[in-house]
Parts: C-alpha cells; sequence; structure tokens
C-alpha cells in the first residue's frame, strides 16, 4: 500500500527527471510505477487521423443502417436485417471489391484502428443487453410457468443437440487451426438453441400480437431461453479459453452460482436501494446514469470472472428490472439512445466481418444450408413438441415455433464473442450471422399465417382495449 509519506515524497518531487526508472523487471511498487509514468510523460493521446477516422466510421455506420433499417421495415422485416446488411455493403463483400482503395482508407485492417470502433460496438451491445435484460416479465413467466418451461426447454434442447452434432460434421477446413473441435461444436450448439426477445417483442408488436395469448406465451417460453441461453454461452467461452477439463467446467460453474447467489443476497438489495435514491431525483438523468454504471459494472465482474461480459449486462438489467423501483417509462430515453443510435452501430460493425463473396464455395454453401435446416427444424421441432405437449393446437404451435425462430439480436452476440475468442473463422461467424438473418427474416410470413387460423378470445380482446387505452397518441 502507497503509505502518505510516500505520496507526499512523490508530489513534492522536484522533477520528474529525477524519479527513478526501472529498466528491467516488474513494477514492484505503486511508487515505482507512478515514477515511470512521470518519467515517460503521460499517454500519447488519440491521434487526429485515428480520431477523424474512427468519427467517419461512426457516422457513415449509423447513417446507412439507420436509412437501411427503414427500408426493411417497410418490407416488413426486422430493422436489425437493414443494420446488418449496411455493414455488409461497407465490409469485404462490396466496398473492398468495388472501391479497394477507398475501403483501405475508411476501414483499416489495423488492429489498433479497428478496436476503437469495436469497443463503440461493445458499449453499445452491453447496454442492448442490459435493457433487454430490464423487460424481462418474470411475472408472466410465473403466470403461465408450466406451459413456457414444457415450451422452452424442448425449444432449446433440440436445436441445441442438433447444432452440436452439426459442429461435428463442419470440414475441418473450415474451422480455426488448432482449435478445439468439441469447444466450437458446443458453440455452434448454443447459437442454434437461443432465441432473442427484443426481436421477438418488436415483431409482436409490429404485427399487433403483443395482447394474444401466443404472443405472451413466446415471451414467456423466450424468457426462459435466453435466461439459459447467456448461462450456457458464459460456461461455453470459458471452455473455449481454459479448455474443456472437468476441473474447468467445475471451477466455471461454481463461480457462475457464487456470482448469482451475490447477486441475489447483496446486489439485489444494493441495486435497490441505488435505484430508490435515483429515483427520487427530478428528470430522468440520475436514474439513467445509475443504470448505465450498474449494467457496465456487471459486464466488467463477469469479464473478471472469466465469464462472458455480455451475461454481467443481462443480469444486472434483470436485476434493475426486478427491484421494484424503477419505473420503465423513466428509462426510456436510455432505451431509446441505445435502440436508435448505438445498438445499430453494433450490428453494423458485425455486417463489416461478413463476408459473401465465401458463398462461392460449394463446401461453404453446403456449411450455410446444413445449419440454417439444423437451426430452423430444431427450433421449430422442439417447441413443436413442447406446444402439443401442453395441449395447443398446431396452428398454435406452429406460431410458436415461428416466434421462437427468431435469433436476431442473440445470436449475433453469440457470433461476435465466438469470433473474438478464435473459436469461429470469418466462414464460421458469416455463417451463424447469416442464419440470424435469415431466421429473423422468415418469422413474420409465418407468424401471419399460423395467426390467422388461431381465433380471438374473449380474454385477448380485454386486453387488447387495455393496451389500446394506454398507448400514448
Amino acid at each position: 500500500m502507497l503509505l502518505p509519506l510516500q505520496l507526499l515524497h512523490l508530489i513534492t518531487a522536484p522533477s520528474y527527471a529525477t524519479a527513478p526508472v526501472l529498466k528491467e523487471g516488474p513494477v514492484r511498487s505503486l511508487s515505482q510505477g507512478v515514477a515511470i509514468m512521470l518519467a515517460d510523460g503521460p499517454v500519447p493521446v488519440l491521434g487526429g487521423h485515428e480520431l477523424m477516422i474512427l468519427l467517419l466510421q461512426v457516422g457513415l455506420l449509423l447513417t446507412l443502417a439507420v436509412l437501411l433499417g427503414r427500408v426493411a421495415i417497410r418490407f416488413r422485416m426486422s430493422a436489425i436485417v437493414g443494420e446488418l446488411l449496411a455493414g455488409v455493403l461497407l465490409g469485404p463483400s462490396l466496398l473492398a471489391h468495388l472501391l479497394p482503395r477507398l475501403s483501405g482508407w475508411l476501414l483499416p485492417l489495423k488492429p489498433e484502428q479497428f478496436h476503437l470502433l469495436d469497443a463503440v460496438g461493445q458499449i453499445g451491445v452491453i447496454l442492448l443487453v442490459g435493457i433487454t435484460g430490464t423487460q424481462l416479465d418474470f411475472g408472466l413467466v410465473r403466470r403461465r410457468s408450466a406451459t413456457a418451461i414444457r415450451v422452452a426447454i424442448p425449444g432449446l434442447a433440440v436445436p441445441l443437440a442438433l447444432g452440436v452434432a452439426g459442429g461435428f460434421l463442419i470440414p475441418a477446413a473450415l474451422l480455426a487451426r488448432g482449435s478445439d473441435r468439441l469447444v466450437f461444436a458446443l458453440f455452434v450448439g448454443v447459437a442454434m438453441s437461443v432465441s432473442a426477445i427484443p426481436v421477438i417483442a418488436k415483431t409482436l408488436q409490429d404485427m399487433g400480437l403483443l395482447h394474444r395469448n401466443i404472443g405472451q406465451l413466446t415471451l414467456a417460453a423466450a424468457t426462459v431461453d435466453d435466461t439459459l441461453g447467456w448461462l450456457m454461452l458464459s460456461i461455453v467461452a470459458a471452455l473455449a479459453t481454459k479448455g474443456v477439463q472437468a476441473a474447468t467446467i467445475g471451477r466455471q460453474t461454481g463461480l457462475l452460482v457464487v456470482f448469482l447467489v451475490v447477486v441475489t443476497l447483496l446486489g439485489r438489495p444494493a441495486v435497490a436501494a441505488v435505484m430508490r435514491i435515483a429515483s427520487r431525483a427530478d428528470g430522468d438523468g440520475p436514474i439513467t446514469t445509475y443504470a448505465v454504471v450498474i449494467m457496465v459494472l456487471g459486464a466488467a465482474v463477469t469479464q473478471a470472472m472469466g465469464l462472458e461480459a455480455v451475461f454481467g449486462a443481462f443480469v444486472a438489467g434483470m436485476v434493475i428490472g426486478t427491484c421494484g423501483h424503477v419505473d420503465p417509462g423513466r428509462l426510456a430515453s436510455m432505451r431509446t439512445v441505445t435502440l436508435s443510435v448505438i445498438a445499430p452501430v453494433f450490428f453494423a460493425t458485425v455486417g463489416l466481418r461478413v463476408d459473401l463473396t465465401m458463398l462461392r464455395r460449394p463446401v461453404v454453401l453446403l456449411a450455410v444450408l446444413m445449419m440454417l435446416a439444423i437451426a430452423v427444424i430444431g427450433k421449430f421441432a422442439g417447441s413443436f413438441a413442447g406446444a402439443k405437449a401442453s395441449r395447443l393446437t398446431s396452428w398454435e404451435a406452429l406460431a410458436l415455433g415461428a416466434g421462437l425462430n427468431a435469433r436476431g439480436v442473440v445470436q449475433l452476440v453469440v457470433a461476435t464473442v465466438g469470433l473474438q475468442l478464435g473459436v469461429l473463422t470469418t466462414v464460421t461467424y458469416t455463417i451463424v450471422v447469416l442464419i440470424a438473418i435469415t431466421t429473423s427474416v422468415m418469422t413474420p410470413s409465418i407468424l401471419r399465417m399460423a395467426m390467422a387460423h388461431v381465433e380471438h378470445t374473449d380474454e385477448e380482446r380485454l386486453r387488447a382495449a387495455v393496451y389500446a387505452a394506454h398507448v400514448p397518441r
């Protein structure tokens, strides 16, 4: 520990130049570390050219993402499809081939420059996942718990098993050099099994199905799927960095349990106290600030534990949403900025790493078709079986499968994590992203067809009237 006298000595030192510098070996004390920093001068600021490139990247990506997102909505697709397409157009799929010089200047392949853009995207995905956590309706899950679990578990387990099997069938030529086949297969299984609450909720809202029983049940089952999906992602990510060993699995599972226990016993009361104080302040600024801080710190804690940062953000969002002191309306400004500004930049950066020219290789095209079939058939088969076990009609079961088939945000996060950890190559990353896009695009048309055969109930009509009364005009 730095003693007060040592600190006084550092403050009153006559000159930075007289501070001792360790030429070799580790820094052995805080005073020596401060001395080195003072001797070398302050950390250089970001260069003017690098800053200009970053600002141009963010501005261009956001503009194109918003425009293409609106086009996607016009064609009854999720805005995420257009936002991803913005990155695809500016990435190696198009711009790098048409205007290689412009592409090389605007999107240089220098890691230090690209990492700046990645940092913006990572903040976006952390806040996006955190907001998703705040919107989970556990009251809905409790009310429909039996049916939701019967639908969610097979809807998760079947595509997970098929995805793992498919991961073992992917040709070795498409895998990263030296990668562990089991870890890769587990990652693929997780990617194939997840659903995406933000995409599902937006689709149901746009189609006027939120008040329907199937809409409510789809959200409840997706809540279970999403929660288990983040848990699986954290464990598989830990295996990717530490290796598949019984000790590693036991250690990470233990850390996961400890984290959840600490959050429940200490974190939730602390968050409730903080948010209660923030809610008393005038305006929505303080409550938004504290919500962001809690999500970011939650992400930092799980990242430090060897779990995934997005899992910490997700749990932090759940705690904020269930602590009982946050009016969802007071987080509206945070949701608006995140969903309209920061998240589109993240989705566009996801598209930047997609190389559609690889589909010209027959082996890659066959892999895409195989994994897409596994994803769709597995999710529909599992959800359909669970729905029929709950005595729902075939059309209701089909509608549930269609809703839960939308991967969207969650699968994109899984793909990004896999690429960062080196589990996925550019080819396998492109495959996963294409599946996320395709399943999100196909959801509305299948839902519309299935729900045309599902009758309205009096309860649904009453719920629709209540929703309409609370929608601002």
